[in-house]
């Protein structure tokens, strides 16, 4: 006897189908499991076993044989396990039908418990795309599955409840979408800086673009205190940010039953010792990285130039396309990964170039040395530089005054509004984003802008993506200050932006 079960599987951070057939033969008892499974997936084959006999069933004597089709893709993980044992129970009669408009899918304790398992926002999303109108998952995933449109969701907790279910003894009760309000957490506020002005407004336009920013300065000026209260200034996500970013942090195992949706944007801070797999994504079956961790919100990399040159370099390609392809001989994978770049570092390795006190003892050589370990490419995609000063006693004992995050909120929402209805049509998600055919009708420059360009230009050697960045980031400004064209003193101030002198190495 062939019965079958639909279930779910992921390629990457998508969702596909996935039908489990199990067949149930003569000859000697056996147990394989075909259709390219990993490890994980063989190992099935005694949780199942376990958990048929402790939920008072018999296991089937023969030979059992479980495709998983389509059978040329790679199958991995524990999700099969519940519809491998819904498979067995219909092959030996325990069951009798199971509706053909649900699927099913997750991990089998050995007491027929149903634990949890990754990408369950993601599978439950392809469910919905297949037709399928019913989904049962593990209890402590069904909150996440819910998030999903167009689909039931059913959670489970034991194999036994399930059962009961099916055989309309005693029925689930389906689950709730999560409420977003309380999933947010709080998160540090602007007002608690004490001066810094010039730096709060520099990280005001880039929250209000989505542009990447360079914080330089001496130990303990404030630029990972600052860079840490950025997520406080930036838009709320939208439904759609939210299904991808929970898409990513799904598969990658972050996403629980405290936080099963990411409803604020993501703030990655990752060690400099960080390697280039682990920042970019990748391994034996390739996983989604620090970058795209940080998709739709900001990935914070603090003393930039202790990071890897490996690492630095792939996120060139990144920053340019909003995502990263893996190739590996299993397949290529693509993630995305549009973020904010926000990084810090100090002006030499002691930390004191060119501080009033005269402290660094660094000579010049060890400065460009320490600069260059930052390649001119990477350097040419970040929009914004700001010196970060250190304070004066004054400054320090003086009580906190400044504007508070919600405040400077309200500015960048009315500028990323302005953004969205410019580009409505355009599929650009914000200024950092526009490509030629945008920044051309939208970044005209009136004679009196373009004398200011070309000087800037000349006088410090501009690129020409560099150029472009610099009129993306005087977009922002002048959709902060509510102007319809771009003015010469807002290109004066995005130009300043970019004045920072690294020091060459020879």
């Amino acid at each position: 006897m062939v019965s079958r079960v639909r279930s779910l599987g992921l390629h990457g951070i998508g969702g596909y189908e996935v039908s489990v057939e199990c067949f149930l033969g003569g000859g000697l008892p056996a147990f394989d499991v075909v259709g390219l499974p990993d490890t994980a997936v063989k190992e099935s084959r005694d949780r199942v076993r376990a958990a048929v006999v402790n939920v008072g069933c018999s296991f089937p004597l023969g030979r059992i044989t479980i495709n998983l089709a389509p059978a040329d893709t790679k199958k991995a993980g524990t999700v099969y396990d519940l519809p491998i044992l819904l498979g067995l129970m219909l092959c030996v009669g325990q069951l009798e039908r199971i509706p053909e408009d649900a699927a099913f899918f997750g991990e089998l304790g050995l007491n027929g418990d149903l634990r949890p398992v990754s990408g369950a926002l993601p599978m439950a999303l392809a469910a919905a795309r297949a037709g399928i109108k019913q989904l049962f998952v593990p209890a402590s995933n069904a909150t996440e599955a819910a998030f999903a449109e167009g689909i039931t969701v059913y959670p489970v907790a034991h194999v036994s409840a399930l059962m009961d279910h099916l055989k309309g003894v005693k029925g689930l009760c389906p689950a709730s979408p999560p409420d977003l309000c309380q999933l947010h957490t709080p998160v540090p506020d602007f007002s608690e800086v004490k001066a810094q002005e010039n730096v709060k407004r520099a990280l005001e336009i880039a929250a209000a673009g989505g542009h990447n920013i360079l914080l330089v300065g001496p130990p303990g000026a404030g630029k990972s205190m600052l860079a840490k209260r950025l997520p406080g200034i930036l838009p709320d996500m939208s439904r759609e940010e939210m299904t991808e970013a929970t898409e990513i942090h799904s598969v990658a195992g972050k996403t629980d039953e405290r936080m099963p949706i990411v409803t604020m944007r993501p703030f990655r801070s990752p060690h400099h010792t960080v390697s280039s797999v682990a920042l970019s994504g990748g391994g034996g079956m390739p996983r989604p990285g620090e970058i795209s961790l940080a998709h739709t919100g900001v990935l914070f990399l603090d003393e930039l130039p202790e990071f890897t040159r490996d690492a630095l370099e792939g996120l060139r390609q990144p920053l340019e396309d909003g995502r990263v392809t893996i190739s590996r001989a299993s397949g290529s994978y693509t993630y995305p990964s549009r973020f904010m770049l926000v990084c810090a570092m100090n002006p030499c390795k002691c930390g004191w170039y060119g501080h009033p006190s005269g402290r660094c003892r660094c000579s010049e050589s060890a400065v460009r040395q320490y600069h260059s370990r930052i390649s001119g490419p990477l350097l040419d995609r970040i929009d914004l530089i700001i010196e970060v000063p250190a304070l004066e006693f004054d400054e320090l004992k003086a009580r906190p005054n400044g504007e508070s995050s919600a405040a400077i909120k309200e500015r960048v929402d009315a500028a990323r509004q302005l953004q969205r209805r410019r580009y409505a049509s355009r599929g650009v998600p914000c200024n950092a984003y526009m490509q030629p055919k945008e920044l051309q009708e939208w970044c005209a420059l009136s004679p009196e802008c373009e004398a200011l360009m070309r000087s800037a230009f000349e006088t410090m050697g501009l690129t020409a993506r560099s150029y472009d960045r610099i009129l993306r980031v005087a977009r922002t400004i002048a959709d902060l200050a509510g102007s319809e064209s771009i003015a010469p003193e807002h290109l004066a101030e995005a130009v300043q932006y970019r004045t920072y002198q690294f020091q060459e190495a020879t």
